[in-house]
């Protein structure tokens, strides 16, 4: 049985992995959101915002084998009236949170035999996508931060990855998502002619933590429904 950390296990894909991992894996599991269903989950669980927190409140085991880093953010607004705050929001949540729990739990880590981050980009670091500047900025560095520890934590035999996903069908996306029009027209989009679920995610990640995926690292996997290689 491995020792995973979720951070952002409260709702959407962070959620969904939780319910997967659980099956076989303690969690431990860290939210500024609480969901009922973690209630039911045979996970630890603890509410803490990690951006205002320490972390130093939390017992971790001594040993971890996986670390998800969940939150993201989708702050989609034309470039002129995107302000200086929004981009550092952006990249708070999105770089700073992560790089935050590495160094925290980082000598855990190294003293697992098969240890796997995985962190979170999205479809528009790859593609050049209207009013998506501030998440493309954040989630472009997600991807530079995803390889450059995937090579700087080959020696300690971490392995470093990043799902890239598109349009998902989670808390994140319910303004983009609010009405079956605008969800069959996001769907369309896409050359599978569907938005993705937090499962497909979920599943992705639970696989990225296996020892299925031991000689895998530092790879930005797209799971955007052929959107991001895939022009029809």
């Amino acid at each position: 049985m491995k020792n995973i950390v979720i951070i952002g296990c409260g709702q959407g894909i962070g959620l969904a992995a939780a319910k997967i991992l659980s099956e076989n894996h303690h969690v431990i599991g860290i939210s500024r959101s609480h969901h009922p269903e973690t209630d039911i989950l045979d996970i630890e669980f603890h509410k803490a915002d990690i951006l205002s927190k320490n972390l130093d409140e939390i017992t971790f085991p001594d040993v971890i084998d996986g670390l998800i880093y969940a939150p993201g953010s989708i702050n989609l607004k034309p470039f002129s009236r995107l302000s200086s705050d929004d981009f550092k929001n952006d990249f708070e949540i999105n770089v700073l949170g992560a790089v935050k729990c590495i160094q925290k739990l980082l000598p855990n880590l190294k003293k697992s035999e098969s240890a796997s981050v995985v962190l979170f980009s999205s479809v528009a670091a790859k593609l050049g996508m209207p009013f998506h500047a501030s998440v493309s900025a954040s989630k472009s560095a997600v991807e530079g931060l995803t390889k450059s520890l995937a090579a700087e934590l080959s020696v300690q035999k971490i392995r470093v990855n990043a799902i890239a996903p598109s349009l998902t069908d989670t808390h994140l996306a319910n303004q983009l998502l609010s009405t079956p029009e605008k969800r069959e027209a996001s769907g369309k989009r896409h050359p599978l002619q569907r938005i993705g679920s937090a499962e497909e995610m979920a599943g992705m990640a639970a696989f990225l933590l296996s020892d299925g995926s031991s000689w895998i690292t530092g790879q930005i996997i797209g799971i955007d429904g052929g959107m991001g290689n895939i022009k029809l």
